[in-house]
């Protein structure tokens, strides 16, 4: 049964097997899934929208550019919006919650530093940021933010999130097809690139110290 499990979440995490298998459908739940629910944290996001682009541009993802930005972009605003409502109707008991295995306390408080610090603005730059990208919409609506407002951000996060990875990778695969190869590398490269802000953010929260503490 663990093995079973394991054999699931890893198969999650091959963005790869996700594309070859699972398809545009798949794909398309699991972006929905990254971007609202809070379960889907672990989920790779960034680097499966790149890859989609690359595998689209040398053929071996048969779903054209035309189709694919409008599905992704698609799933992209709906999962904010129902991470969202979620926050609006769920939000106060989510603080509530006890860790488990999957929902760790931590990610909302990461989630609501990073927001009091951008203001509005979070809800288009956590796109780009993995764990904040998935617990933003819920604060957003647990703090209330009109859900007019939210919806104009949201949409605008979705363009700008998919509308900028899958094209570059579009257009790497379609000018240099041999880079599938290395199909790996560029998976390090956006779990470094994207890790690099979170850890920037937990090292600068770990160097103040509270005044009142001092000896």
């Amino acid at each position: 049964m663990i093995d079973s499990i394991q054999q699931f979440f890893t198969y999650l995490s091959n963005s790869e097997a996700i594309l070859r298998n699972g398809g545009l459908l798949l794909m398309m739940v699991i972006i929905f899934a990254e971007t609202g629910l809070f379960v889907g944290f672990f989920l790779p996001g960034d680097y499966l929208l790149f890859l989609s682009g690359l595998f689209s541009g040398t053929g071996a993802f048969p779903i054209h550019l035309y189709v694919l930005l409008p599905c992704i972009m698609l799933a992209a605003f709906l999962g904010n919006t129902a991470g969202y409502l979620t926050g609006r109707y769920f939000g106060h008991r989510l603080f509530k919650k006890d860790d488990s295995l999957i929902f760790k306390k931590k990610y909302l408080e990461r989630t609501r530093a990073f927001y009091e610090k951008r203001g509005n603005s979070m809800v288009l730059v956590a796109r780009f940021l993995p764990i904040i990208r998935t617990f933003a919409p819920i604060l957003a609506g647990a703090i209330d933010m009109p859900f007019k407002k939210f919806s104009l951000l949201n949409l605008a996060g979705a363009v700008l999130w998919v509308g900028l990875l899958i094209p570059v990778g579009y257009y790497l695969g379609s000018s240099h097809p041999g880079i599938i190869h290395y199909v790996h590398y560029f998976i390090i490269g956006f779990i470094v690139i994207t890790a690099i802000p979170l850890v920037w953010a937990w090292l600068s929260g770990k160097g103040k110290k509270d005044p009142g503490n001092k000896k």
